[in-house]
Formats: C-alpha cells, structure tokens, sequence
C-alpha cells in the first residue's frame, strides 16, 4: 500500500540526519508482517533480489527495468565515472561515529547500490547515476501490539534538470508497472522466506 511521505517523515528515523537535503519520492508499506526482530530477515531477502539483477517476474516489470538499462547504457546514465564516489561522496561520509562504527549491511555485489548502514529497525542503500543519487530506506515499524511490517521509502536528489526530467519521466512507469510488482514480489517471497529484493 502507498503511504503518505509524512508516514515517513514523521519517524524517527536516522537517515533523517544523513540525507537532508533529499525528497522522499515514494513511501509503501510492504506485505511483510513480522515480530519487532524481523528487520535483518528482510534485508537479506532485499540483498538477495538487489544481487540477483532486477529480474521481475511480470513480464511488464521485466520489459521496463530493459527499457531502462539499455537507455542507460545508449545514455551512458549508469558508467562507474557516474555512480557513489566518483560524481558525488557516499552518504557514509555523513554519519555519525555511531552508524559508521556500526553494521553497514550487506555486501550487494555488483548491483548499483551500496548499502550505508544498517541498525535495529533501519537500512539505508544509495545508488548514483547521471540523472540522480537515491536512496532505498527500509525500516521496521510497529503495525499493532508485537506486530511489525517493512515500510520503503526512495529518497531522491536530481541531478539538475536532465534529473528532474528523469524523475518525471518514470513516474508513470513506476507506479503503472514497477512498484506493483515488486510488491506482490516480496509478499510472496516474504511468505517462502525467498529473495524479495529489486
């Protein structure tokens, strides 16, 4: 279910003091019920699916993730020169003492995100093209007396119009096709106790 952004700026959450200066682009509730101990389970599924390459099981959600990497590579969007460290610092140059001695989260290979950090209730991954520096958050939020879910929010920060273009662009797309899938995705997998990455 998509939420209002304030269900996202109104936790206390800590990326709130990493990434200022990015919008929260969407927020959704995941069909992931679960106990208060649960975040780490659904990270690694998320780890998981983000290795495996985007591999959408609706054919919709297959053909659009193709659309946009080969736009990408015709682009030249998603080169090495353009991701986390090389256009722009990772958001791990931002944190505090505290999360940066702490877990970082899981190694994700060679897809193009990184995980940030990682604590109880909160992951934080980014990812850096031509057209924008993003962030996947996933945090673990109380749903009802010992009852919990995943809630996912992508925070954005354009780079200047060809990113502001971009952004407006995919929309459509993402909520047509993209997000639709990719949550029935995890809800199945969450329940197989499978992969419910990307």
């Amino acid at each position: 279910m998509r939420l209002p952004r304030t269900a996202h700026t109104e936790r206390p959450w800590r990326i709130h003091e990493i990434a200022r200066d990015f919008t929260v682009e969407d927020v959704w509730e995941l069909p992931t019920p679960g106990g208060p101990d649960e975040l780490d389970r659904l990270v690694r599924q998320f780890a998981g699916g983000i290795r495996e390459g985007v591999r959408g099981d609706a054919p919709l959600s297959r053909f659009l993730f193709a659309v946009r990497w080969r736009l990408g590579a015709l682009l030249r969007l998603d080169g090495a020169d353009a991701g986390v460290g090389a256009r722009v610092p990772s958001l791990r140059d931002r944190l505090p003492d505290d999360l940066r001695d702490g877990p970082r989260g899981p190694d994700l290979g060679e897809a193009p995100f990184t995980s940030v950090y990682l604590t109880h209730d909160e992951w934080a991954a980014e990812m850096r093209n031509r057209t924008v520096h993003g962030v996947l958050h996933l945090g673990w939020v109380p749903v009802g007396a010992d009852r919990y879910t995943g809630r996912m929010t992508v925070l954005v920060k354009p780079n200047g119009t060809l990113g502001a273009l971009y952004m407006l662009a995919i929309k459509p797309f993402r909520y047509l096709g993209v997000y639709p899938a990719l949550l029935r995705r995890i809800g199945r997998q969450w329940r197989a106790g499978q992969p419910a990455g990307m």
